[in-house]
């Protein structure tokens, strides 16, 4: 074999190494899921200062003796990936790991066992497939029905799902009445469209008594759910027709469907919304790698991500730029729109006829 120039040699290497990276990547997620299962961010809370992986392994009733001496090799990636500190020789939570806590109500815990479930991992095993197919998405390939057909109230998955979602739902509601409480001025109504069981909007209709709130669901999903106060549900279809308010919220629904239906949803918007009003929208607005800081470049890839493993693989939807959600919201007869990044990788998006 020729001698390589060196340079090339390192430049191989390098190369190697990155395509080892992504391709055990997946070690990433399924670290935190074990971490997760066997409650150590609960158990390094619980002891209240910094634990020795000694003291760790002790506090995991469920572990089997004879892995215990894996802990650590299990903690290192999870340090190395920011989910633990280390002080004092011990573990200590991190911001991200504060999240992993099970009692905490912005617990993403049903999150990560939801998303992390081998029901919804197993479609990646059809992507190469769906591509190749006129599949709607990848779910749809490995089931034979799409995500919105599936029997999910006969699975364990159905209820991780509604708990992630309305935990998430309680940190949006929390954001958008302490940052964004202007953007409630001067509306006497709001219809929260696809609100589910009512979190966000519940809690927009304590935080403002004036306002009459309707939650804007499925008939079987808002069936049993009593209205209080100045809340109120509603069953219905939101490509057929949304109650008339001032304001019409629609979190993370969006991206949840395609151009064509999304134009459905957002003309039906706009006939309920009523004069002077406007649609309020959470969902992502892809961030251009040509125009972020370093802040938001940490972002980006998280936004990439998701928009592969919900919107494409799962349900068949979409995420979109800001020159995707202009000509949406063009071809929709709304006038204007303002967009506030104030929710992370999120958006808070205002929507005027």
């Amino acid at each position: 074999m020729a001698k390589m120039d060196k340079g090339y040699v390192n430049e191989l290497l390098q190369a190697q190494a990155h395509v080892w990276n992504h391709i055990f990547n997946f070690i990433n997620s399924m670290s935190l899921k074990c971490s997760v299962d066997l409650g150590i961010p609960d158990a390094i809370h619980n002891h209240g200062k910094p634990m020795t992986v000694t003291e760790l392994v002790a506090a995991l009733p469920t572990l089997d003796r004879t892995k215990a001496g894996n802990i650590y090799r299990l903690m290192r990636i999870l340090v190395h990936s920011g989910f633990f500190g280390v002080e004092e020789d011990g573990y200590v939570l991190t911001s991200a790991s504060r999240l992993l806590l099970k009692d905490d109500p912005l617990s993403m815990v049903p999150f990560v066992e939801s998303m992390l479930d081998p029901m919804l991992t197993k479609p990646w095993d059809f992507l190469g497939i769906w591509f190749e197919s006129n599949d709607r998405s990848p779910f749809d390939t490995a089931y034979g029905k799409s995500f919105w057909d599936y029997d999910f109230p006969a699975t364990k998955l159905d209820n991780l799902m509604k708990e992630g979602l309305a935990r998430d739902s309680r940190l949006v509601a929390s954001v958008l009445i302490d940052r964004c409480r202007g953007m409630f001025e001067g509306l006497n109504s709001l219809v929260d469209v696809g609100g589910s069981t009512g979190t966000v909007g519940k809690a927009i209709a304590d935080a403002f008594p004036h306002l009459e709130c309707t939650v804007f669901d499925l008939p079987q999903t808002v069936a049993a759910l009593q209205d209080t106060g100045n809340l109120k549900y509603v069953g219905g279809n939101m490509f057929e027709q949304v109650p008339p308010a001032d304001a019409v919220l629609l979190k993370w629904v969006l991206c949840d469907w395609n151009d064509e239906e999304c134009l459905k949803i957002l003309k039906q918007c706009r006939k309920a919304v009523k004069e002077g009003g406007k649609v309020i929208i959470v969902d992502l607005v892809l961030i251009k790698n040509e125009k972020a800081d370093d802040e938001a470049s940490n972002l980006i890839e998280t936004q990439l991500l998701f928009d592969i493993m919900v919107t494409m693989v799962l349900v068949g939807g979409k995420e979109r730029g800001e020159e995707e959600w202009a000509k949406l919201f063009s071809a929709s007869g709304f006038s204007r729109y303002e967009i506030a990044p104030v929710l992370g990788m999120r958006s808070v998006i205002e929507v005027y006829p």
